[in-house]
């Protein structure tokens, strides 16, 4: 649930501290005076995507915090958990987003920085926002399947739908460009085959390549690298006048004379090292000895291997060090022309691939025939309580050509009232009855979900009278419902022009908007009983506010009250 939210010098907002209960609160203000503003800037605070210049002028940037309570939400507490983003109390969690001037942004969750996506991520989990125009995107099929899908919970199976018909696709088009030019593809193959056959032979690897060059060169020079750990053997260990003897009886004089005058012992230590060093060396050049030998075989051996890259280089116009990509490169083209296999073979593997794509397909048709039978039921009966009575709802398929996301399509239809026949929603619904069933798509939607915030940014435009006094007591009733597992309530917060949506909220916040020396601002409060006697009478009568519109008013919020 969202506790409280903090706006710094977000567009026309100088500071704003605001904190929030369970249960229906109401947003309302004068036109223009900036109601969509909170909505705008928590959906800034949970990643959304910064649109112009959100910094208020005249300052370098714009601060969002929001503040949510997890009690009841362990989906989103192991998902800070996982993320190693959990606070020390794990039933808070802290949003915060920084926007320059330049557009520049920095994400935080609780303290941690962090990408819009992860924002995002964990914001669906806790707040479900439903925009004022939505009716409008109510009106496109592919949003209509979308909303049938995620009724449905079609979400893997769709990606599985869409996988398979990625596949077949690829298939289809490499069989297809096989069958236009088979003549030159075949020719092609036979290249292309001929090609990675010789780079394969080589073996080749940089590793290798190096290690060979380096071997050669040894066993080229293996005479006179012989012949110089020969002399160095002889010069310190061997001749008459060897390094390490005179070593030796330079340190044993001097160990003599250290013990007279201390101030030789570190450098009688330093002469002892270095003797057992050169000693060390000297062990060492024989073990190289003992490895080393001329051995012509050997080196013809490796020069043919040599002499074999080079050639396939040159033939090849391409650098050693390149043989690996470009051998890549041949094996990518042969597999994009099918991978050497015949035309029969193809036409195989495409068809196999289509009857993999229309099983998921037949799946995903199947899920989505079962759910729109619920999900019309449950429109048709939320359409009642929208003052739409005998109005009826469902859902049509219309068979298209296979595509990634299934063999159907659909479409809306409705019944307006009883008696009218079910015809395409944006061609029978008016203005307000599209309203109505907006709304109880988004309502049915919130109600089913496990979020527990949900935002209704203006949906009841187009609306009035009795109508919007239900709307409001469905959206009080909403905010009343237990949430997930039973614990808790929902939390409603909605944008609201209507005085009878305001008067069933629980809690209303009022939006003014006012100027000083010359600089507008936007500020919200929260509203005492009688402030809001006055709020919904304005709301009511305009700009002149009598006792009966007080009155009215008053009536309103105790029958609200009462329902």
């Amino acid at each position: 649930m969202l506790r409280a939210l903090t706006i710094t010098n977000f567009v026309i907002v100088d500071h704003l501290e605001l904190d929030f209960e369970s249960g229906f609160s109401a947003l309302t203000g004068e036109t223009g005076a900036g109601k969509s503003i909170l909505i705008d800037a928590l959906s800034l605070a949970l990643g959304a995507r910064a649109d112009g210049n959100p910094v208020r002028v005249g300052q370098n940037k714009a601060k969002i915090t929001a503040e949510f309570a997890l009690n009841y939400l362990p989906s989103a507490r192991q998902w800070l958990a996982e993320s190693d983003l959990a606070d020390d109390d794990v039933n808070i969690c802290l949003f915060r987003r920084v926007i320059d001037t330049s557009g520049r942004s920095k994400a935080f969750i609780n303290g941690s920085s962090v990408t819009l996506s992860q924002m995002r991520d964990l914001g669906q989990r806790l707040v479900d926002i439903h925009g004022q125009h939505e009716h409008q995107t109510l009106l496109r099929r592919d949003a209509q399947l979308a909303l049938l899908d995620d009724f449905a919970a079609n979400a893997a199976i769709r990606d599985t739908v869409s996988t398979a018909h990625a596949e077949w696709s690829q298939i289809a088009n490499i069989r297809a460009a096989r069958q236009q030019n088979e003549a030159a593809i075949t020719r092609e193959f036979e290249d292309l085959s001929w090609q990675i056959r010789e780079l394969e032979k080589l073996n080749f690897t940089p590793a290798r390549w190096e290690e060979t060059l380096a071997d050669q060169r040894r066993l080229a020079n293996a005479a006179s690298l012989i012949a110089a750990a020969e002399g160095a053997i002889d010069g310190l260990a061997e001749s008459d006048n060897a390094v390490i003897g005179i070593i030796d009886a330079l340190a044993s004089e001097l160990g003599v004379a250290a013990q007279t005058d201390a101030a030789l012992r570190d450098i009688h230590g330093l002469m002892t090292t270095a003797r057992v060093e050169l000693s060390e060396a000297v062990s060492s050049l024989r073990h190289y000895l003992r490895k080393l030998e001329v051995d012509p075989a050997k080196l013809a051996e490796r020069d043919g291997e040599i002499s074999d890259v080079l050639e396939l280089a040159r033939k090849f116009r391409i650098e050693p060090s390149r043989i690996p990509e470009y051998l890549q490169q041949k094996r990518d083209r042969l597999a994009s022309l099918g991978g050497g296999q015949s035309l029969d073979d193809l036409v195989v593997r495409e068809q196999l691939a289509e009857a993999a794509y229309r099983e998921v397909a037949k799946q995903l048709t199947k899920s989505r025939q079962k759910a729109a039978k619920t999900f019309s039921a449950q429109i048709t009966a939320w359409l009642q309580e929208l003052a739409m009575p005998g109005g009826l709802f469902a859902v049509e398929f219309v068979a298209r050509e296979a595509g990634p996301s299934g063999l159907e399509g659909c479409e809306f239809q409705v019944a307006a009232h009883e008696g009218q026949t079910l015809g395409p929603l944006a061609k029978i619904a008016s203005g307000g009855e599209l309203s109505r069933v907006s709304l109880a798509i988004q309502m049915m939607a919130s109600a089913r979900g496990g979020v527990p915030t949900m935002i209704f940014d203006e949906v009841d435009a187009g609306i009035g009278g009795r109508v919007a006094e239900v709307v409001g007591r469905l959206l009080r009733g909403l905010g009343e419902k237990p949430g997930t597992k039973g614990e808790g309530r929902h939390q409603v917060l909605a944008v609201t022009h209507l005085p009878q949506v305001a008067a069933c909220a629980e809690h209303q916040f009022q939006v003014t908007k006012g100027a000083s020396d010359g600089v507008v601002t936007t500020n919200i409060v929260l509203l005492n009983k009688k402030a809001r006697i006055e709020e919904i009478a304005r709301m009511l009568g305009g700009m002149t506010i009598t006792a009966t519109t007080r009155k009215h008013a008053e009536e309103m919020l105790a029958s609200a009250a009462k329902a």
